[in-house]
């Protein structure tokens, strides 16, 4: 085998081995990026400048404790709301909140797409195929009201549509009949597939 053969092939495996390797360290990379964003981001909520260097505060200043007392309020707060009193005070701030002009808009939007997750009145817990462009053309989507008649659309539905490789997606009103129930996925199964563009096994 001549030199520049030998350097051609020494080259091309090179390459190979650069993406499989790039193939495996690149989501353990994003991945930790953003465990690192999230950590730094809620641990900066208590600004370090303002933290007397010495005194019974100085301990603020060093690095995690402010993530770690963040997530003591957040389970302090979920456990107190599961008393009776604390949690009518609760409720009753939640309810002055949704009544406040214009604060009611950012308040809501934001309890419901949490809820849609994370609360006892999770939406994205009923996957389904929908035709919305064509007939045999399918999208996978989540099932966020069964009825819209209030809507004036008797007989359809709203069903959302993750887009691929992003955190946003469309909501769509369609007939009943154009849905189809998706029973042998689970819900978190079918958003890896619909957010990985289908490449994600099932």
């Amino acid at each position: 085998m001549s030199p520049k053969l030998k350097f051609k092939v020494f080259a091309s495996r090179l390459l190979r081995y650069f993406f499989q390797g790039l193939l495996i360290l690149a989501p353990i990379g994003i991945t930790a990026l953003t465990l690192y964003w999230a950590f730094v981001t809620i641990d900066n909520i208590i600004p370090k400048e303002i933290i007397p260097a010495e005194g019974s505060y100085s301990f603020l200043k060093y690095k995690g404790v402010g993530f770690a007392l963040v997530l003591i309020l957040v389970v302090v707060v979920g456990y107190l709301s599961s008393s009776f009193i604390i949690g009518r005070i609760f409720d009753l701030f939640d309810h002055l909140l949704e009544r406040t002009p214009f604060i009611k808009y950012i308040y809501t939007s934001i309890k419901d797409v949490f809820d849609a997750f994370v609360g006892e009145k999770k939406k994205f817990d009923h996957p389904v195929l929908v035709q919305i462009y064509g007939i045999d053309v399918w999208e996978m989507g989540f099932i966020t009201q069964t009825d819209v008649s209030s809507l004036g659309m008797e007989g359809y539905m709203a069903v959302y549509v993750p887009h691929a490789y992003a955190i946003t997606g469309k909501v769509f009103i369609v007939p009943k009949e154009r849905v189809k129930p998706l029973e042998n996925i689970s819900a978190g199964e079918a958003m890896k597939f619909a957010v990985s563009g289908g490449v994600t096994n099932i």
